[in-house]
């Protein structure tokens, strides 16, 4: 077959090869062209084989891209950010947040009674359409604010360089300042700036022009606190904007350069020549003629509303937050009547001045027991320092924290009989005293409660646990941190408002809890609601023996000096050093509360503790507020027929406790010895009649004379202030 082969093929053709020098032919069929291309191939794969083993950020990565691969890149990359920028102003910058107020709307707080107490945030009014005001109103603004409004695209790069040139102006159109004030903040960076101008082109793609300066207008600020075209025409001129006269409409123009440095109602000269530029710029665009602008007089004022309302007080400042809550967003003013009740809000504050407190701040809640707050002093004066120590204040509680350790215990099975040892702590890190060292070797939980034993405080604690006591001050409303596992939590070292304690007290009172302090009327819960999430409660034997207890505490415990004619409940506090001095109570439906502290914290003068001005502040404020009025005097005796038997006991079940003249003094009868308890000069003093004769606490009446100097001194100091003030006054007429 070999043979037969041979003769079959056929002769390729032979490439002749051109003789090179040191090359010789060995093959006379060699395709190099082919060869060649078959090379490239090995190149090109060994080079793509060696690219893909490199990374993004080296530089060899990008070397010989093609022209249409980085083309291809970018666009993608555009296209990205295009839709990146659209998704970001959709979410940050929604068209429907032009048309709402940039400043809050004006909120008028009303008393209980109707009687207006505070009035806060801005004066605005409906937005304006610039379809119906008239040209003259239009032109004015576009003269001076942005003359080709209607021929640019949001950004005018004519309006910047004419103020890169002449240094007057901002450059921006009306279009950036709508994007500026509605979405952005004021800081000038270029950041920014930026943002504005992509803002305003944003606004000028949805919105047509007339829909800009309207929303424009409707928000700009007037001064006087007035936002808006509408309200600045009616605060300035009682003047719808579609009525405004041509020289009225270029005051309020000149305005938006410089609202409160032109405010006609303060700088009425500088709103003058301010107008006079407007007038100009007016000529200048063509909008007038030079005719027209020197017929225009400076417009007389017609402002008829007055505010003189404060913008706050402590109650006020207190119950904007929620006010807002009630408020839909909008234009339109608001009128909310609170919980406020104006005749106890000013029996607090004359209580709260007559104190002679010195150089402390003092604070007081007053509330129903189902938490609306009727009365609010948030320190001495306001105006010299809005800080509410009712509310913002966190201070140590005190005595006044062991509500929380007793109620935890009875919770627990402990009744008021029980007894806890009254000795002093000898042993551990932790060694509280007892006031003024008196100490005994037990006390019933009611003793301890009456008489504030911190000794007996700490041990039932300890008895009871942290744990229980927590949740105890939990469940009546305390938010504030608590300490666990540390036993001075028993005498009040945790910080919280004087607002939370207070509200926590309402819900022993109300047996309740927890009780949510509130400046609005809130509707009564349904039976339905109240069956599926109502309020919790104590036992009706725990809730007993708690009032039992805080009634002790006045009758026969260191707050003797809050004690009312009626029955009354509540606890004293003082902390470490005379810090602090508290007076927690309630009586009727009152629930009130009463501190008195230095803001530096440092001791306060003279040792004020809590069952002293705390208390009669307290006593006061409630005698004045339940109109508790004192006991008439006794008639004089008169003559009676012999009764002709013999003289039957009192019918007085227990002779403990007998109130004696205006219910500020007790008489009190203790294993054989008869306790009378009075006050001098608010000075609670206990005299004692008694097999070994007559006792007196001399340190009190001490106390009591020192009080009374300070007293006669105060009163000197005023009237003679008095009397300088109406000399000053005389000299001034």
């Amino acid at each position: 077959m070999g043979v037969f082969d041979s003769f079959r093929r056929k002769p390729e053709p032979q490439a002749e090869f051109s003789p090179h020098r040191g090359y010789y032919a060995t093959h006379d069929g060699l395709d190099y062209e082919d060869w060649d291309n078959r090379l490239d191939r090995l190149d090109d794969a060994l080079a793509a084989e060696e690219k893909k083993r490199l990374r993004f950020w080296q530089r060899d990565y990008w070397r010989g891209r093609r022209k249409r691969w980085w083309a291809g890149r970018i666009l993608a990359g555009l296209i990205g950010l295009f839709i990146a920028l659209v998704a970001w102003l959709a979410i940050t910058a929604p068209l429907s947040k032009s048309l709402e107020p940039i400043a809050a709307p004006q909120i008028t707080l009303l008393a209980a009674d109707g009687t207006p107490i505070a009035r806060n945030g801005a004066i605005t009014d409906e937005p304006v359409e610039v379809a119906k005001l008239p040209p003259h109103v239009v032109e004015a603004f576009l003269a001076t604010e942005d003359r080709r409004f209607y021929s640019h695209w949001g950004v005018d790069p004519r309006g910047i360089a004419r103020a890169a040139w002449t240094g007057t102006g901002g450059g921006s159109t009306i279009t950036q300042q709508l994007a500026k004030f509605t979405f952005l903040t004021p800081e000038r960076t270029l950041t920014r700036k930026a943002r504005e101008a992509l803002i305003a082109f944003w606004l000028e793609s949805w919105l047509t022009k007339d829909e800009i300066l309207s929303r424009y207008l409707s928000n700009a600020y007037f001064g006087d606190n007035v936002y808006g075209l509408r309200a600045a025409s009616l605060h300035y001129f009682y003047r719808k904007p579609e009525n405004l006269r041509p020289n009225q409409a270029a005051m309020l123009a000149g305005l938006l350069q410089a609202p409160s440095a032109y405010a006609p109602t303060k700088h009425y000269d500088r709103a003058e020549k301010r107008m006079r530029i407007v007038i100009q710029s007016m000529v200048d665009a063509g909008y007038i003629t030079e005719a027209e602008a020197r017929a225009m007089k400076p417009p007389a004022l017609d402002v008829r509303t007055r505010n003189d309302l404060p913008t706050g007080t402590y109650f006020a400042d207190w119950a904007l937050p929620e006010a807002r809550e009630f408020t839909e967003q909008g234009y339109a003013r608001q009128t909310l009547t609170t919980t406020l009740d104006s005749r106890l809000q000013n029996i607090a504050r004359q209580v709260t001045q007559r104190a002679p407190l010195g150089e402390a701040q003092v604070a007081l809640v007053a509330m129903r027991r189902n938490g609306e707050v009727v009365a609010m002093i948030g320190g001495k004066d306001y105006a010299k320092s809005p800080f509410n120590r009712a509310t913002q204040a966190k201070r140590q509680p005190g005595s006044t924290f062991k509500l929380f350790v007793y109620l935890a215990a009875l919770r627990a099975g402990w009744s008021p009989e029980d007894r806890i040892a009254n000795t002093e702590i000898t042993e551990g890190s932790y060694r509280p005293k007892n006031a003024r060292e008196r100490y005994s070797e037990n006390l019933t939980l009611e003793e301890a409660f009456a008489q504030s034993s911190n000794v007996a405080a700490v041990r039932l604690l300890g008895e009871v646990g942290s744990e229980k006591v927590i949740a105890t001050a939990r469940d009546l409303g305390v938010t504030s941190p608590l300490a666990q596992g540390d036993p001075s939590l028993a005498l009040g070292t945790s910080t919280m408002s004087l607002l939370e304690l207070t509200a926590a007290y309402a819900a022993v009172a109300a047996n309740e809890y927890p009780v949510e302090p509130h400046a609005f009327a809130r509707p009564e819960r349904g039976f339905f609601e109240n069956l599926w999430d109502g309020p919790s409660s104590l036992s009706s034997s725990t809730h007993s023996e708690m009032e039992r207890m805080l009634r002790s505490a006045i009758n026969d415990g260191t707050g003797r000096a809050a004690m009312l004619r009626g029955p009354n409940y509540g606890k004293t506090g003082t902390t470490q050093d005379n810090r602090d001095a508290l007076f927690v109570g309630y009586a009727g439906d009152l629930v009130v509360g009463v501190w008195i502290g230095n803001d530096d914290n440092s001791p306060l003068a003279g040792g004020i503790s809590g069952g002293g001005l705390p208390a009669r502040i307290w006593r006061d404020f409630m005698n004045r507020a339940m109109n508790v009025k004192a006991a008439p005097s006794q008639p004089a005796p008169r003559e009676q027929d012999d009764p002709g038997g013999p003289i039957e006991p009192l019918d007085v079940p227990e002779i403990d406790d007998i109130p004696i003249g205006d219910g500020n003094s007790r008489l009190r009868i203790r294993e054989g010895e008869a306790i009378f308890s009075t006050e001098i000069d608010g000075i609670p003093v206990d005299i004692t009649f008694g097999e070994g004769g007559v006792a007196i606490d001399e340190e009190a009446i001490e106390e009591a004379r020192r009080r009374a100097d300070e007293r006669r001194y105060d009163v000197i100091r005023d009237r003679r202030d008095e009397r300088l003030r109406e000399m000053e006054q005389d000299a001034g007429n």
